[in-house]
Parts: structure tokens; sequence; C-alpha cells
């Protein structure tokens, strides 16, 4: 269709719209969930020195099949003190220093102790070097362990920590404005005039951004004004990196956020897309804030906030892949013909098939409720068969 973005190029002008956000300095215990700004460099190998993998005793492979006399003990944590020689056996623990003159560790269950004397009753070890954590095996100093953008989980945390790090540089949290629009909205819960319907789409976008990495989500709800529209923009603008508006972003006599943002002083990026739903959605900027318009329609601000919003506040944050992944799935259903817009269909994913939802209208709530994925068809697509492999992603 004439004049509308491709989904991929849209995505491409709004992330160029403000690069990510200066890094800051945290401790790991406030790292779960951030995104890394900078690679994370090891600055010491691990493990440091050859450590045992077991509970038994160090002795030096050659002297097989024994015996041997325990001259000492070493637990995780402390140095050995004595060299182990011909003959000799050392106590070891799993996670200590293998003595100097020992290679290999014969497990506690393969021998019998007497006193001093350690003699070899199992199979014992087969090569030289068994039971051996060998010095650098996890990662070595100068090892790139974490790349920029990562976003941190506790597994990376770990690793992070491990490293030699005292502290982490993450990017810093965006601060993010929600607007919802229309005179028809009330707040839910609040008795509903005629013509009225609860403001749903509120609730829904700060829900969505409550598990990214963001601050100061607070929804506010403007009438179909907009001068008044104009001067809540240029007022959060101050204070937010992203302004995210819901409503008010087509062609009609009360769409009014296209002419508020330049009444704001802000500029156009791009508006419209090919996409259903979604396709009358805005993008720009005032000053350094960005402004997304999202489209008004429920089903149509989920989708468009899938796709645009949340990867927008991950990028901001250091996202090194801000956007949510395709996957790929048999039909369990057919599915008809592509038009004219890429379309992201409300599905359900369950036993490895997808099966799009019965009503696909965007002004419906209810199969939001139900959906796990969308299912994406391209524009043109033929009609396809049950059983054929089509793209989803994953929203639940």
């Amino acid at each position: 269709m004439s004049g509308l973005l491709p989904v991929e190029e849209a995505q491409a002008r709004l992330l160029a719209l403000r690069a990510p956000l200066a890094s800051e300095n945290i401790a790991f215990s406030e790292a779960l969930g951030r995104h890394l700004l900078g690679d994370v460099v090891a600055l010491r190998d691990q493990p440091a020195a050859a450590l045992s993998a077991m509970d038994g005793y160090a002795i030096r492979f050659d002297d097989l099949p024994g015996p041997w006399i325990i001259i000492g003990e070493t637990a995780a944590g402390a140095a050995p003190d004595r060299r182990v020689e011909t003959g000799e056996a050392v106590r070891i623990f799993t996670g200590a220093m293998l003595p100097a003159g020992s290679d290999t560790v014969i497990v506690q269950e393969d021998v019998t102790r007497d006193g001093a004397r350690l003699t070899l009753t199992g199979d014992g070890p087969q090569s030289r070097g068994r039971h051996i954590r060998a010095r650098s095996t996890d990662f070595a100093t100068g090892d790139c362990l974490l790349p920029s953008g990562t976003r941190l989980t506790p597994g990376a945390i770990a690793a992070a920590a491990m490293s030699g790090a005292g502290q982490l540089a993450v990017g810093r949290r965006p601060r993010v404005a929600i607007v919802t629009t229309g005179d028809e909205l009330v707040q839910p819960g609040h008795p509903l005039a005629p013509g009225q319907i609860p403001d749903s789409n509120g609730a829904m976008l700060a829900a969505m951004l409550a598990g990214e990495v963001s601050e100061a989500i607070l929804p506010h709800h403007i009438r179909d004004d907009r001068a008044t529209l104009a001067k809540v923009l240029k007022e959060l603008a101050r204070r937010h990196d992203v302004i995210a508006t819901v409503g008010g972003a087509s062609v009609g006599d009360h769409d009014h956020v296209r002419g508020a943002l330049e009444d704001a002083g802000g500029q156009l990026g791009f508006w419209k897309i090919a996409m259903r739903p979604g396709k009358p959605l805005i993008a720009g900027t005032i000053g350094e804030t960005v402004l997304l318009g999202l489209p008004g329609n429920p089903s149509s601000a989920f989708v468009t906030a899938t796709l645009f919003l949340v990867p927008l506040v991950r990028h901001l944050a250091g996202a090194r892949d801000p956007f949510p992944s395709v996957h790929r799935a048999p039909l369990a259903a057919p599915l008809a013909e592509g038009g004219t817009r890429r379309d992201y269909l409300r599905a359900r994913l369950e036993g490895g098939r997808l099966t799009p939802l019965f009503g696909q209208e965007s002004g419906l709530t209810l199969p939001l409720a139900s959906a796990n994925s969308l299912l994406v068809r391209e524009i043109g697509a033929p009609a396809r068969a049950a059983g054929d492999i089509t793209d989803y992603i994953v929203i639940a």
C-alpha cells in the first residue's frame, strides 16, 4: 500500500531517533534484568589454579597402584603447604588446590586408609589428570565473558562476579510516560456514562513495561483537546526519555497526537506502517525525548507496543537485541491468504501447533487474554493448509 512503511524499516528508524542512554555503575545486587553498556572482560583466570573435582587423595599418576604415605590434607580456600613426592598422597577435598608434584586425584571410594597408609582397593583413575579441574577451564584473563548489550540474568551476574569485577556498567533506566487520549475513556472501576468505556490501554501498557528496565511509568489521561495535549507533551518531554501516547494517531477530527506533537515543538519522524493491526503508528521527537503514538484500539495498541514500544525501551536501556524473536511452528488449521499489510494475528500455541484465535478485530480485548503468540502473515502470503510452517512471536 502506497505511503506505508515496512515494519522493519519503521523499527530501524525508531531506534535511530535516539542512541542508548548513558551508562551508570551498579552493584551486582541491583543488576538483574539490566543491560550491559560495555563488555565484561575477565580480570583473572577461573579457576586460578588446578582444583580437585572430588573428595579423595592427590597423588602422582606414575605411583599407581600404590601404596602411599599420607603427608597432609588440603581443603577449599587454603593453599597447600606440602609438595607431593614419590609414594606420597595428600588428603584433598572438592574445590581444593592441587598440591605441587601431584597430577591426579584418586577418589576416596577407591582406597582404604589405615593411619597414614593408603592402599588401592578399587579400580583407581584410568588416566593422568583424572578428577581435576584444570586452570582456566572456565575462562582465562582477558576473555570477553559478556558482550555489551547482554541482559543480565542470574547466570550472567554469576559470571560477571567471578570475572573479578566489583561492579557493572549498565544502561540507565529509560523514563517513560504513558498518555492515553480520548473523551470516551474513564479510569477502570469508575462509573461510566453512556458512550464511555474503561481505559484498559493505560493499565495494559504499564503492565507490559513492568518487567522491562524502565521507571516512572505513570499513565496520564488527556481528553480530546489538541492544546491541552500539546501542553502535556511539552511538559512530559522535560522529564522523560519516552512518551507513549495511546489513541488519537489516525486522521479523524478528534485525532490530535500529530498536531499536538508539532505544537509542542516536536518533529515527526514517520507515520503509518504496513501492518495490521497498528497502521496509524506515529513516531517523532520533542527535543531528545522520543514520542511514540500508538493506535487506540486495544489489540492495535498491544501489537504496536510489542513491536515498537518495548523494543525502544530496551534499546535505550542498552539491549543488544531489543526486538522480539521470531519462531516457527506448524499451523493447527488452514489460514487464508495475506493482504496488503503484514498481519499479526492473535494466536495460541498449544501442542507445538499455532491456532489463530476467533475475533481478530482490533477493538477486542478478550482474545488478548487467551493469546500467547502473534502469528505473522506476510503481505500477499498464499493461503496455508494445516501443518504448513509459519512464523510467530511469543507474547506470553
